[in-house]
């Protein structure tokens, strides 16, 4: 064990048991950590990435073997453990105390019927063996050192009354409380806004800083690792094939599949991203640009939206009077053209969401009107609406809450068309159900498979062809990509372009990610509390912003070039 690392892990090996046979998910992977230092571990959902982090943490399923490896664990100068051998009530003081680790979901990780701040000051009471004053007033101080606002109130707050970021924040905050020598982080900003992840990052290295952690820092994202790793460990199923110092990877990737991660991110206005199967199978890569031009708004538009205005108000009591109003959507109007991609962008609660279920009537409008293939849609009820249903559809964020977990895929994608009576009989549906999965490079022999069988990809390839199911010509994209590894995500944004080529879609593509926006769209609309507040083409909007709120969002998305990782290096080394 050499003294100038805090932790070194040789060969490791974890196994699962399962009764198809053992599965390999790590398989003899090494790599060091040096106090104060952060080391990123990337590759894609079941790389391994995980599975390494609570090997170190010895947080295993009982169904979890480690066959062979070494973790050595050197918080001072002079001391040594091999976590793997380390008894277990040893652990349990190990755990939360000297190595701390926030989970990749914050909801999932607190619990729902405690405060959050009952919840830091619990480890405080067990870990640091703090008087209940004493632990109160110390989670008020980690509340401050994390930025949260409003600490007292939020001390008395439950998760589900806090927005993701905050969430996240109050699990730094929980897992900082003892002065971790060791920090894991595992995908602490995933499905954050830009804006959001951008302040995450900045805390985390300000706390480590502050108190001269080492951060073991774990995401899907070569991108925003750049922005706060010093060293890279590059892991493909359960392997690790690449590993070094950050600028050297970015700037000399030898892997195949790091030059895949490096170039699936959306970077450039192209018309196609490559993926990360690309580099594996060594095809030949399009740098074509993308042609479409300003011709599309020669055509008559197929949405026009105008003056559309959603409030909410909040009362006191069941007798008393409103409260507040709440603007989720302000006066609104633009219109949208066939064959077009409109981008919807903004972070969360700026209205987004309320915007595109208030178009499609999912939620009744406080005002403004809505005209779709020349109609009225919020003049019409339910029964003139249903026939309209079937030319515009949605799909939506969270793939595995929109579908049903109790109906096979195949029958969720043939309920739209039975509704609509698409097909003369259930044969038919199901001959074009199959089509569908494969037009969407899912194989039709899942069409029994049920949604939990599958990946987050998978799920929301379930999605597109559920919604393609109806042959819509009009499509609300609700923030589709957001959550997928970013190999993952090039797959599904080729795919919805080349199904808009393929079948003259219509797009409105909601997300919080100006860099998928601008992939993606033909027009830009960036939406702050509940209004537009700056439009134009994607390229033009993205080079020369004119409102402050948009060049925030631009300035947020991690750039994960060479360049923008030599300035995220010069600015830590000097302390900015």
């Amino acid at each position: 064990m050499s003294g100038e690392y805090i932790l070194e892990v040789k060969n490791l090996s974890t196994e699962f048991r399962t009764r198809e046979g053992t599965v390999s998910a790590v398989k003899k992977v090494s790599f060091n950590l040096s106090p104060g230092k952060t080391l990123g571990i990337v590759g894609e959902s079941g790389s391994g990435k995980s599975v390494t982090a609570l090997s170190v943490m010895k947080l295993l399923p009982d169904y979890a073997h480690i066959p062979e490896g070494e973790i050595w664990f050197s918080p001072e100068k002079g001391t040594q453990t091999n976590l793997l051998t380390t008894p277990n009530p040893e652990m349990q003081r190990i755990r939360g105390n000297k190595i701390s680790m926030i989970f990749q979901e914050p909801m999932t990780s607190l619990n729902p019927v405690f405060s959050c701040g009952e919840q830091v000051s619990e480890v405080l009471r067990i870990h640091q063996h703090l008087s209940r004053p004493e632990a109160h007033r110390r989670t008020l101080e980690l509340f401050d050192q994390v930025e949260l606002p409003r600490k007292e109130e939020l001390y008395f707050s439950y998760p589900h009354q806090i927005s993701g970021g905050q969430k996240q924040r109050v699990m730094i905050a929980m897992a900082m409380s003892c002065n971790p020598s060791i920090l894991i982080a595992d995908e602490p900003t995933t499905a954050l806004d830009v804006t959001v992840q951008k302040n995450i990052l900045r805390l985390m290295e300000q706390l480590q800083a502050h108190y001269g952690m080492a951060i073991i820092f774990i995401t899907h994202d070569l991108g925003v690792v750049g922005e706060i790793a010093d060293d890279i460990l590059v892991m493909y199923r359960g392997e690790a094939v690449e590993y070094g110092q950050v600028e050297t990877i970015f700037q000399h990737p030898q892997h195949l599949y790091t030059q895949g991660l490096l170039s699936c991110r959306p970077t450039a206005h192209v018309h196609r991203l490559p993926t990360v199967e690309d580099f594996m199978e060594k095809r030949p890569l399009s740098s074509e640009p993308k042609s479409r031009n300003k011709t599309l708004q020669q055509q008559a538009p197929a949405l026009v939206v105008e003056g559309l205005t959603k409030h909410y108000s909040s009362s006191k009591g069941w007798f008393s009077s409103p409260k507040t109003v709440v603007k989720a959507v302000d006066d609104v109007s633009f219109v949208v053209y066939p064959g077009e991609t409109v981008g919807l962008v903004g972070e969360s609660g700026c209205g987004k969401t309320t915007l595109g279920r208030a178009i499609l009537r999912l939620i009744d409008p406080s005002k403004g009107k809505v005209l779709f293939q020349g109609k009225e849609l919020t003049s019409l009820n339910s029964s003139e609406l249903r026939p309209l249903r079937k030319d515009m559809q949605i799909i939506f964020q969270d793939p595995y809450s929109s579908l049903n977990p109790r109906i096979p895929i195949g029958e969720a994608i043939m309920e739209p068309m039975a509704v609509h009576g698409i097909g003369k009989n259930s044969r038919e549906r199901r001959e074009k159900t199959e089509q569908l999965l494969e037009k969407v490079q899912l194989s039709a022999a899942f069409f029994n498979r049920y949604p939990h069988q599958f990946s987050g990809g998978q799920r929301q390839r379930v999605c597109i062809a559920r919604a393609l199911a109806v042959d819509p010509g009009f499509i609300i994209c609700d923030e589709s990509v957001s959550a997928l590894d970013v190999s993952v995500q090039a797959q599904i944004l080729n795919l919805l372009k080349d199904l808009q080529e393929e079948r003259n879609l219509t797009y409105i593509f909601i997300s919080h990610d100006l860099s998928v926006i601008r992939f993606m769209s033909d027009r830009i609309l960036v939406m702050q509390q509940g209004k537009i507040v700056e439009e134009g083409y994607a390229e033009e909007l993205y080079e020369n912003p004119q409102n402050p709120y948009t060049q925030k969002l631009i300035d947020a998305v991690p750039a994960g070039t060479p360049e923008a990782i030599r300035v995220a290096i010069e600015r830590r080394r000097l302390g900015k």
